[in-house]
């Protein structure tokens, strides 16, 4: 049995996850690390309240088999590059740096397509830089997901989220974009605890959209 660490348990991906880990046989313990505690109970949950501006003082939590990684913002909800910044590469590094000085022996973060710290976009160029950066971890296993654009479903999605899905799916009709086909939160969440119950000898593994649907 074993026990998950989730940050990012609030967002549509975070949620999902958490909620199809709580039915996994697999996993005995769930703990999510949030800054407001979410409607949710269950025996094998556990809700940590804590500051991501004040790691150091609850990073002796992090204690676990596996860290799920599904923190992330947009520039317009963040307010600035700074904040946006802070969100999705530096509080995802530091939880996964003390999650691997703490021994915990997997990593699976969420990226997203494009990703790439060469890149001369802010937003793939943060996830890029991010990727760089927990390469460089000690854990066992490493897995970086790259998914298409999420669809969260119709009461969480963001308008350009809509725009953007309506228009690859129409898209794909004629063949299209296949390979940024949208992929739903509940699908990219059962991908992530596949790979979490998986044995794999690789140190390393960055899946791209087309490989995470073929995924099984």
């Amino acid at each position: 049995m074993k026990k998950a660490l989730v940050i990012g348990a609030t967002g549509a991906t975070g949620l999902a996850l958490t909620n199809q880990l709580l039915k996994d046989n697999q996993f005995s313990e769930v703990h999510i690390f949030v800054r407001k505690s979410p409607e949710l109970s269950h025996p094998k949950l556990t809700i940590h309240i804590v500051d991501f501006n004040g790691i150091d003082s609850w990073k002796n939590k992090l204690i676990g088999d596996v860290l799920f990684s599904a923190m992330g913002t947009t520039l317009k909800v963040a307010g600035s590059k700074e904040i946006q910044y802070k969100i999705d590469v530096t509080y995802q590094y530091k939880v996964a740096k003390a999650a691997a000085e703490n021994k915990v022996s997997m990593l699976i973060l969420v990226s997203s397509i494009g990703a790439n710290h060469k890149s001369l976009v802010f937003y793939p160029k943060i996830k890029g830089i991010l990727e760089e950066m927990v390469k460089k971890l000690n854990f066992k296993s490493i897995y970086i997901l790259r998914p298409p654009v999420l669809d969260r479903g119709k009461d969480k999605m963001r308008a350009t989220e809509k725009k953007s899905i309506a228009i690859i799916n129409k898209l794909n009709k004629f063949g299209i974009l296949q390979s940024q086909k949208p992929m739903t939160t509940n699908f990219l969440a059962s991908k992530m605890i596949f790979l979490a119950n998986k044995e794999s000898s690789n140190l390393l593994t960055t899946l791209e959209a087309k490989e995470l649907f073929q995924l099984c």
